[in-house]
């Protein structure tokens, strides 16, 4: 009685029952105007701005790596499956994509002609801007000649602002890390539930495309010191997609018992981490030699088992062990809001409800 009474005192006056009545009135239906977010927006907030921007570097120097490893395999027929790109060049589409992400959200100023936005407008701009990247690259294995550029990257704008950005913009980030599930773990710890997490999908292809970044990274300083030739170029396989996401994707699962249900330390977990590291990177290039599809070899190093792995990459793999559970905590915050009647986008880091 006490709490519905309270429930009662604290409805606006137009949904309190009518006095000397049972009932109450209906409640009105929002208005256009009044149209909100049914998916939760107001419990979290658009991905901060460097958290964008960390992820547009990200997905173009993988677009970039899947580019050139689609040219150099028509070429060669090379099974490595080898793409390249630079820290350089992550930078710069960084700050392009920032800018077709300033441009999407204007495309209100034209929603009387939608087809002019996204089948002129838009392209036009996207691929002027890898154009621009192209002579900024030049001299760099990466990119397509002109006529192939503007074939190439025609469709590509098209994915970018009717798939990658309507999808990418609905993705949220809590404010702090999520509430807990229904319960106690035996740990002491408290395990978010998987509702409140991205689906394993969108997981999968952050952990896939991060190695991508990894491995440019490392191979452009590498290749920076042994060349010397001022070049900071670097190179993945495509292969190291399916690695890198299989295996961060394990280790997440990893760091989600030990550390919410079983209480460990963050060194007692890296041990783990390693051993699942070592171990998945000596089980997919045992696989990749079979088919004159592996692309690294460390038998010039010492210390190394059959030329798949090596103790001189340890202290390397411990730092990305120990990034690995930052990038979990990150995305245990984050999640995608769906919803039928309305789109959340992100205007200068802040939600806005369409």
């Amino acid at each position: 009685m006490h709490g519905e009474r309270g429930d009662a005192q604290r409805l606006p006056s137009a949904e309190r029952p009518a006095a000397g009545s049972g009932r109450s009135r209906p409640r009105a239906a929002p208005g256009p105007g009044r149209l909100q977010d049914l998916s939760g927006a107001e419990s979290g907030r658009c991905l901060p701005t460097w958290m964008r921007l960390y992820f547009y570097g990200m997905h173009g120097i993988a677009l970039d790596v899947v580019l050139s490893s689609a040219r150099r395999f028509a070429r060669t027929g090379d099974p490595k499956m080898l793409g390249f790109s630079s820290p350089v060049l992550g930078v710069l589409h960084s700050l392009a994509h920032w800018g077709l992400e300033r441009l999407y959200l204007q495309q209100r100023l034209l929603r009387g002609r939608p087809l002019l936005f996204h089948l002129l407008l838009y392209p036009s701009v996207y691929v002027s801007l890898q154009a621009v990247l192209a002579v900024l690259a030049a001299g760099e294995e990466l990119l397509l000649p002109p006529p192939s550029l503007l074939l190439l990257h025609y469709p590509l704008a098209l994915y970018h602002s009717q798939l990658f950005l309507k999808r990418f913009l609905r993705l949220q980030c809590e404010r702090s890390p999520p509430p807990p599930g229904p319960g106690p773990a035996p740990g002491g710890q408290l395990q978010p539930t998987a509702a409140q997490r991205l689906p394993g999908s969108l997981r999968f292809v952050f952990y896939g495309m991060h190695g991508f970044l990894d491995e440019i990274v490392f191979t452009s300083v590498f290749n920076l010191v042994e060349a010397a030739d001022g070049r900071l170029l670097g190179h993945t396989s495509l292969w190291s997609f399916l690695m890198y996401g299989s295996c961060s994707f394990a280790v997440e699962k990893l760091y989600l018992q030990l550390h919410y249900r079983w209480g460990w330390s963050t060194w007692q977990r890296l041990p783990v981490y390693i051993l699942c590291i070592y171990t998945w990177e000596l089980t997919w290039g045992l696989g990749l030699r079979l088919y004159n599809a592996c692309s690294w070899d460390y038998s010039h190093y010492p210390l190394n088992f059959l030329g798949l792995i090596t103790l001189m990459y340890l202290p390397g793999w411990l730092l990305l062990s120990y990034y690995q559970d930052v990038l979990s905590n990150v995305l245990l915050r984050v999640h995608y809001t769906q919803t039928k009647d309305s789109k959340t986008a992100c205007a200068n880091g802040k939600n806005r409800t369409t």
